[in-house]
C-alpha cells in the first residue's frame, strides 16, 4: 500500500531502518529516536531529512563499518530511503558527553532535549547536555569542514549545485542562521529551522532576508527556479556567511578557542570576500 501523507511516510521508513538495526545489533540495541523536524513537527517532504538516533549498549570495533553498510543499503531502497541520515553512538559515552560514533554535540542536545522515542528503553534524561563552549566548538569544526571546503566556497560565487538541488540551497542558507541562532539562545538546546528563520529576520539590518524568504518558500514545496534563485544568492550567500562567520569568529575568541580554529574561520571569510 503506498502511503501518501509524506510525514506517515517519512515514519515508514524510520520504522524499517529501525527493524533493521534491531535485525543487526540485537540486544546490543537499547534505544531508537526520532530527532529533527519528525520529532517536533515541520517536517517538509522537499527537503527535511529522516533524522534516526540508534543508541548502544557498548560499542565494538567494526560498529563504524556496520552503520556505513547498513546505511547505504537502506538508503538504496528508493528515494525517500535516500533522506535517512542516522546518528548513533553508545549509552556510556553519550552519558559522558562523548562521541564514539556519529553523534555531534548538537545532535546529543537535540536527543536530550527533544528526541522522539521509537523502540527501547527511554536514555533521553542520562544523555549528558554538551556546555556551551563544547557546543560551539563541535559546531565551529562542523562548519569549517562542511562549508569552508574549496568546493563549497567556490559554489558561492559560481553556483551550479546550489540551483539544481533544492535540499543543498536550503540547507546552505539555513546552516548559519541555525548555528547563530543556537549561539544566541539562552536556553541551552538547538534551535530549529523555523526559531532561526524568525531569529534572523528578526535582526536589524537581515540584509540576507530575500534570501531567506526564497529558501523558506522552496523548504515549503515550491520549485526551485534557478532564474530567480541565482542572483539572491549572489547577491545575499557570501554576505550572511560573512555575518555568520564575524559573530563565531567572536564568540569562539571569547571562549579561548584554539589559535587554529579562529585561523580556520579568518581565512573562510576571507576566501568568501
Amino acid at each position: 500500500m503506498t502511503i501518501t501523507d509524506p510525514t506517515a511516510a517519512a515514519r515508514a521508513v524510520a520504522d524499517e531502518a529501525v527493524r533493521a538495526y534491531q535485525e543487526t545489533f540485537g540486544e546490543r540495541l537499547v534505544a531508537t529516536y526520532l530527532l529533527g523536524s519528525l520529532s517536533y513537527g515541520g517536517y517538509s517532504a522537499a527537503v527535511s531529512d529522516i533524522d534516526l538516533a540508534v543508541v548502544l549498549a557498548d560499542r565494538h570495533d567494526d560498529d563504524p563499518a556496520t552503520f556505513d553498510t547498513l546505511g547505504e543499503r537502506l538508503r538504496e531502497r528508493s528515494p525517500l530511503h535516500r533522506k535517512l541520515s542516522v546518528f548513533w553512538g553508545s549509552l556510556p559515552a553519550l552519558s559522558r558527553g562523548e562521541e564514539d560514533g556519529r553523534f555531534p554535540a548538537i545532535d546529543r542536545l537535540e536527543l536530550a532535549e527533544r528526541g522522539a522515542l521509537l523502540t527501547g528503553e527511554e536514555i533521553a534524561g542520562k544523555v549528558a547536555h554538551p556546555d556551551d563552549t563544547v557546543l560551539l566548538l563541535e559546531t565551529a569544526r562542523f562548519a569549517v569542514a562542511v562549508l569552508a571546503a574549496d568546493e563549497v566556497v567556490a559554489e558561492f560565487h559560481r553556483p551550479k549545485r546550489l540551483l539544481a538541488d533544492k535540499v543543498w540551497f536550503t540547507k546552505a542558507v539555513f546552516f548559519p542562521l541555525r548555528f547563530g541562532c543556537t549561539g544566541a539562545m539562552e536556553s541551552g538546546r538547538a534551535a530549529t529551522n523555523d526559531e532561526a528563520i524568525a531569529w534572523y529576520l528578526g535582526r536589524p539590518g537581515a540584509s540576507a532576508a530575500p534570501l531567506v524568504h526564497l529558501a523558506t518558500r522552496v523548504r515549503a514545496g515550491e520549485p526551485l527556479d534557478p532564474a530567480e534563485a541565482e542572483p539572491a544568492l549572489l547577491a545575499h550567500l557570501a554576505p550572511l556567511y560573512r555575518e555568520y562567520i564575524e559573530d563565531e569568529t567572536r564568540r569562539l575568541c571569547e571562549a579561548g578557542a584554539p589559535g587554529d580554529l579562529v585561523a580556520a574561520f579568518t581565512s573562510w571569510h576571507e576566501r568568501l570576500a
